[in-house]
């Protein structure tokens, strides 16, 4: 089969790149990179060439580069550079990896200096975005997965928590320009008192330029209420971290959906990320995501949304 000819439909291409199809319609109706081959019934069929350069953009946004920033050098360098920063980038996910493993464990074992040392490298390799992406979608699922296994400890658990919350807190609040979009609040959900997800993406969403009310862990439902009503923001993100809190966030969802058909709401969290399909399905329009990819159109087909 030529790689010019049309094979895969839209839902293999999206488990393939490991992002929504809405992001894929997103992307090809407003850049226009790729043209996906129309069956007789309209729907897409993407060839090995459409995936290898979606896969390349979604490469270069899970490094930091915007979806814009992607494409404008996609168009600048050709088809060329698909091939040549293949391995780079390849090898550039794979030190990743290894240094937030080398950050975890430097954790778990108590050494503050280490660990400093594996964030800074961190940060100092990669963009801001990139080092979040890493530490919600490795790290921190990594951490809960242990916790809830029994294979550390509650101190080890406090202890890492603790670590990375004081070093993001300072990178949220050392960006504290006027954000120039609109507003918004994150808060836990309903029992939650484990916040590092959900201060992992406000960081992301501030440094994006949206004015951020950040409140951490979880509030009673009166005061989510008092506090919508007297803030009433655009934007509201929930997370949940732990599988038993999830029903009682889910509810929380329908019903500010209900009462506030104009708020944004937004879920995040890794037990957000465990859902089973089912629950995917029907929250699908809250699901902000785990990738660099999925946050920044999440936010972008909502911003279109209140427009």
């Amino acid at each position: 089969m030529s790689i010019n000819e049309g094979k895969y439909n839209i839902k293999a291409a999206s488990n393939m790149l490991g992002i929504q199809p809405g992001t894929l319609r997103a992307w090809e109706r407003r850049y226009q990179m790729i043209a996906p081959v129309r069956k007789e019934s309209g729907h897409r069929l993407y060839t090995e060439e459409h995936i290898k350069i979606l896969r390349w953009l979604i490469q270069k946004v899970d490094k930091g580069f915007t979806i814009s920033q992607a494409v404008s050098l996609l168009e600048k360098g050709g088809h060329s550079l698909l091939d040549a920063s293949r391995s780079e980038i390849y090898q550039d996910q794979d030190l990743s990896k290894e240094i937030v493993e080398h950050l975890l464990q430097a954790l778990l074992t108590f050494d503050e200096g280490k660990a400093h040392e594996m964030l800074d490298k961190m940060l100092s390799k990669y963009s801001v975005e990139k080092v979040l992406i890493d530490i919600s979608g490795i790290l921190l699922v990594k951490l809960i997965d242990l916790l809830e296994r029994e294979e550390i400890s509650i101190t080890q658990e406090h202890y890492t928590s603790a670590f990375l919350r004081s070093r993001l807190g300072i990178l949220l609040h050392g960006h504290l320009g006027k954000g120039f979009l609109p507003k918004t609040v994150s808060v836990c959900g309903p029992g939650e008192g484990h916040e590092l997800s959900l201060l992992v993406y406000t960081l992301f969403v501030r440094r994006k330029g949206f004015e951020t009310i950040y409140l951490g862990t979880s509030i009673t439902d009166y005061e989510i209420h008092l506090m919508l009503k007297e803030i009433k923001p655009k934007f509201l993100f929930l997370s949940c971290t732990f599988s038993m809190n999830l029903p009682n966030t889910l509810d929380l969802v329908v019903e500010l959906h209900k009462q506030y058909p104009d708020l944004m709401i937004g879920l995040t969290g890794v037990a957000v990320d465990k859902m089973s399909n089912q629950q995917k399905h029907a929250f699908q329009a809250f699901l902000t995501g785990n990738t660099l990819t999925e946050w920044e159109s999440w936010l972008h087909v909502n911003m279109n949304s209140t427009s």
